[in-house]
């Protein structure tokens, strides 16, 4: 079987926590339909969703009558996808964001839900022009941990404890520089931020805590799975049993030229 992900990125363990994190704000998508340029039950927008993952933002996109084309190379998480996506106008392609395997020209939307930072930006910008209509549009987006909210702050603060060197990689990064470094391919560029709460208890944000692949502890390790024991219990005894917590959607678009 030909190996699709380096294994840094492989999230086979990771892939049945993804129901417990919070979905993407809903205005947020609401707004990037109208940019995209509507379409409806009739017209429906065409999507590929690069990096789908178990289907997070791809069932926003259902629910919104677009036409989506799920691309993700990872087993595990796909199985989900289908499953959650079951009897759906939908279609799951096991590929990868930089060789999609689709049809040249033929998508109004190229999405990246939480994925854009797991490979070449670079060369996906280049896969993401080839797949796109004229005046066709492409977005990356990420749901932030607001880290002054008091729970995130107490998560923060506890696995600095642990991991004093800890940070948040790419997927915290401005995207705009990316962007704008190929000017040959993106142009009219739009950036949307939505805050929002997700209600959640103690125990599923530490699940929550499980679907998120750094390299700090690995679960598939002795030594991971033990630090994150460690780093759970701490947090768990420090947070109330149930609470609304914030999270701020940032997403960034541009049009294909």
């Amino acid at each position: 079987m030909q190996k699709l992900v380096e294994n840094v990125w492989d999230y086979t363990k990771h892939a049945k926590f993804y129901e417990f994190r919070p979905n993407y704000a809903p205005k947020t998508i609401d707004m990037l339909i109208t940019l995209v340029g509507g379409g409806n039950r009739e017209t429906p927008l065409k999507v590929a969703d690069i990096g789908a993952g178990t289907g997070n933002l791809s069932i926003m996109l259902l629910e919104r009558a677009c036409k989506v084309t799920s691309v993700e190379p990872n087993d595990a998480m796909r199985e989900l996808g289908i499953e959650r996506t079951k009897g759906q106008d939908i279609k799951w392609v096991r590929a990868t964001g930089l060789n999609s395997t689709l049809e040249s020209g033929s998508f109004d939307w190229v999405s990246f839900g939480s994925s854009f930072n797991v490979m070449d930006r670079n060369e996906a910008l280049e896969e993401t022009h080839r797949l796109l209509k004229k005046d066709g549009y492409f977005s990356c987006m990420w749901n932030h941990r607001d880290l002054n909210d008091e729970i995130q702050k107490i998560a923060e603060e506890t696995i600095v404890e642990f991991v004093p060197n800890y940070n948040r990689g790419v997927r915290r990064e401005d995207q705009r520089p990316i962007i704008e470094s190929r000017k040959d391919l993106f142009d009219n560029i739009v950036y949307i931020e939505e805050d929002f709460y997700f209600h959640q208890t103690s125990q599923n944000y530490i699940l929550a805590w499980k679907s998120v692949k750094n390299p700090y502890w690995d679960l598939e390790t002795k030594e991971g799975a033990e630090l994150f024991e460690q780093i759970s219990k701490k947090i768990q005894a420090r947070i109330p049993k149930e609470f609304d917590i914030k999270y701020t959607t940032r997403c960034w678009s541009a049009k294909k030229i």
